[in-house]
């Protein structure tokens, strides 16, 4: 199996096509690049950005320069000798305009009769056979609103801008549309209340993505058989699946792939909680990096911080919140899904509906993983009902007697499956989009797949990891920022500093709060958090931030009840780090005070990503500072013709200092990728490397077989306490050279830390004789 050494993300976008990927390829090679990792490029909703909505699997899609882009920056990857990876979607497919979806079209006009109907996944009988559509506004009777048109051999039914099909021989000219409504396979229904009545799954909360059943075989075949043309015609090297969580059968759909791709190399999109590991029986190479992530975060934060952190703004503690917040998204955006679970219990069971379904939401809102696969992860299905008993006493009962019927394995009840498919849901929207949004201690520790009541890693912890990861999953991915990262590597960075200075951090936000005050002060501190971490930031960005972040948090305005006064505070805050000098002064002047160190934990953490055990990836941007936050922020344009200029300037140079343009990261990140891409055997072990002297607590160092990273932690407490004085990393005896900066370093068997880290906080050192 072929498999990378390094990726490289690309969001493919109607902006920029396959073709336009094909033309960065030079660029891409002399980064250092081994593989490129392309977003969705299946046809997608129109005008999709992202590419995760597809609404034809068969055909690459035209606006993103369909199979024709494909060859061509296939053919340019292999001329430049680099692989090509791409991100799949097998869970859900996008219905937001139906004439754009052919299978959910055909499925609106025939209903249970359609060939499509057993690709979706609909619960016909809750809606006495038809499919509701929560596309209905809010006025007294919006079925007067319906429209018949002519179309095609028949009609259409048009709501404003929707068009729907019409079942044939169920309208005639002139007639009344409301009467053609009620004769098709559908119901149109207030948008409100997809919550608690929609009979289709969908992603997470999203109605206007529905979930397809690759569980059945002639689906999985023809969704997949483009993708298999791609392995056919050897366009292709590997794929990334997202959120393999929503599959009925994730281990099962795997082994499919693997027989389709003949054997390729294959990523999920899996979130694992603080010990959790990928289920063993999965034919995949592992996850695409977010545990990674977490881990090198937390070495670059101080744990002395926690205490006065933690009272910055009071909170709830994490585990009460999370449990509370997973149960809201289950009596709330996702009570629909509770109520068909509902509905699965066996007939004769003798549950109460309501008390089951209470119990249901319950369980869901205890478990403590994204879900189980069973039978594995049977544990974590009897640790929920154990918690969910303690939590609610009041439905012992009715949890002993849904246990065996939630545990079944092997697909011998629907119940069991869709509760599977379901946990990861929940935890999904109460945890990464609500309490993300408010546990805010310190927000560079919030981002997808990581815990927030983690605070900070040890290095001793870090090497056993490290070392754990290169024995178990050395072709993982790892990776420091993506799409869907809720702060930029380097905003993340920053923001780590503050454990360093918790003190300051505590009177700034006083300061704040008290000149543009928001009456909700563990939002007001993540929001603070967010401008101190993204600065200089433009004003238009920062307030889509701020608006999106509140009604993700939920707290004191949403999505569905938007609390005009309180956004109009909030978006007052927002003008006042612009336009209120003292506020203005107080931003401005923290920022310059932790930029530095800001600097050093963000060289530090990727030269530690890009030379840990497993596949680095470099999100598309982020070779230079790249302060962005939550999407869609995380996906502006790249202009990556400047940057092709910039690389190709430090070609002859001397190494530039840490500034403003970047350069610095780029020579750092350019110069691993080209060691690991020239010379893979010194990157096949992992050992710890020893550091000695009063602030060795300060110097983190491994040995990847000849690749020798060495990074500096805790800038601040460094500086307060003297600098590096004695310290010093023992190596064998001999000449290194710094890969980065082309320094030469003689060693004795010792090497003071001081002359490592002249000019950078990072270095990456190969011994002479072993080039």
């Amino acid at each position: 199996m072929r498999h990378p050494l390094s990726t490289y993300r690309l969001q493919i976008r109607p902006g920029f096509t396959l073709f336009d990927a094909a033309a960065v390829v030079p660029y891409l090679r002399d980064l250092g690049v081994d593989w490129i990792y392309l977003s969705p490029i299946l046809t997608a909703e129109e005008g999709s950005d992202h590419g995760y909505d597809v609404t034809d699997p068969t055909r690459v899609d035209p606006a993103r320069g369909g199979i024709e882009g494909l060859r061509a920056l296939s053919a340019a990857a292999r001329a430049a000798d680099l692989g090509v990876l791409v991100d799949i979607v097998p869970n859900h497919m996008g219905i937001a305009t139906p004439s754009q979806n052919p299978w959910w079209w055909d499925l609106l006009k025939g209903g249970r009769s359609s060939r499509y109907a057993e690709a979706f996944d609909v619960d016909w009988d809750a809606a006495g056979g038809k499919l509701r559509l929560p596309i209905l506004g809010d006025g007294d009777d919006e079925h007067a609103q319906l429209r018949l048109e002519p179309a095609d051999a028949g009609f259409e039914l048009h709501y404003y801008d929707h068009r729907l099909p019409v079942a044939p021989g169920t309208a005639s000219a002139g007639e009344d549309p409301r009467a053609v409504h009620g004769r098709q396979h559908y119901e149109l229904v207030n948008w409100r209340r997809a919550d608690s009545e929609l009979n289709y799954r969908r992603f997470f909360g999203v109605t206007t993505l529905a979930g397809v059943r690759v569980e059945v075989d002639w689906v999985f075949d023809e969704t997949h058989a483009e993708i298999k043309r791609w392995f056919d015609e050897g366009l292709v090297d590997g794929l990334r699946i997202d959120h393999p969580d929503g599959l009925a059968d994730p281990a099962g759909y795997l082994e499919r792939l693997r027989e389709l791709t003949g054997g390729a190399y294959v990523l999920v999109e899996k979130i694992l909680e603080p010990g959790e590991k990928l289920p063993e029986n999965w034919a995949c190479e592992g996850t695409t990096g977010y545990d990674a992530l977490a881990d090198v975060d937390r070495l670059f934060v101080d744990p002395a911080g926690r205490e006065i952190l933690s009272e910055v703004a009071p909170r709830e503690r994490y585990a009460p919140m999370i449990h509370d917040t997973k149960r809201a998204i289950a009596d709330g955006l996702l009570r629909s899904e509770v109520l068909r679970l509902t509905r699965l219990i066996p007939a004769g069971s003798g549950l109460d509906p309501d008390a089951a379904a209470d119990a249901l939401a319950e369980v869901l809102s205890c478990f403590p993983v994204y879900r189980s696969y069973l039978p594995v992860g049977a544990e974590h299905l009897e640790e929920a009902i154990i918690a969910a008993r303690v939590h609610r006493p009041d439905l012992a009962e009715t949890l002993t007697a849904l246990h065996p019927l939630l545990a079944a394995a092997d697909g011998e009840t629907e119940l069991a499956t869709r509760f599977q498919q379901t946990s990861g849901m929940v935890m999904a929207k109460g945890v990464e989009d609500t309490a993300f949004y408010r546990f805010t201690r310190l927000t560079s520790l919030n981002e997808v797949g990581a815990d927030p009541s983690v605070f900070a890693i040890e290095p001793f912890d870090l090497h056993t990891k490290f070392a754990a990861r290169q024995l178990g999953q050395p072709l993982s991915m790892t990776t420091l920022s993506t799409h869907d990262t809720k702060r930029s590597e380097d905003t993340r960075a920053r923001i780590s500093v503050l454990s360093e200075t918790p003190g300051e951090w505590a009177e700034v936000f006083a300061a704040l709060d008290a000149l543009a005050p928001l009456g909700d002060l563990p939002f007001a501190d993540l929001l603070w958090q967010a401008s101190v971490g993204s600065w200089p930031i433009s004003r238009e960005r920062a307030h889509a931030y701020a608006e999106k972040a509140a009604r993700e948090a939920g707290n004191s305005t949403s999505w569905t009840a938007p609390d005009a006064e309180f956004e109009e505070g909030l978006h007052a805050a927002v003008d006042a780090a612009f336009d209120h000098p003292e506020v203005n002064r107080i931003v401005n002047g923290l920022v310059d005070r932790i930029t530095p160190a800001g600097r050093s934990n963000s060289l530090s953490a990727k030269l530690v990503q890009l030379t840990m055990p497993g596949v680095p990836d470099v999100y598309q941007g982020t070779e230079r500072w790249d302060h962005s936050l939550v999407d869609p922020d995380n996906r502006r344009p790249v202009d990556f013709a400047a940057r092709a200029e910039r690389l190709d300037a430090l070609r002859e140079a001397e190494p530039p200092a840490v500034a403003n343009d970047a350069a610095a990261k780029m020579l750092l990140i350019s110069r691993a990728l080209r060691l690991k891409r020239a010379r893979p055997e010194f990157f096949e072990g992992y050992e710890a490397v020893a550091v000695e002297g009063e602030a060795a607590e300060h110097l983190f160092a491994f040995d990847r077989g000849g690749a020798i990273t060495l990074v500096t932690r805790l800038p601040l407490g460094l500086e307060r306490a003297g600098g590096w004085r004695d310290t010093a990393v023992l190596l064998d005896p001999g000449t290194y050279r710094d890969v980065i900066t082309g320094r030469e370093l003689s060693c004795d068997g010792r090497i003071p830390a001081r002359e490592v880290f002249e000019t950078y906080p990072a270095a990456l050192l190969v011994k002479e004789d072993a080039r």
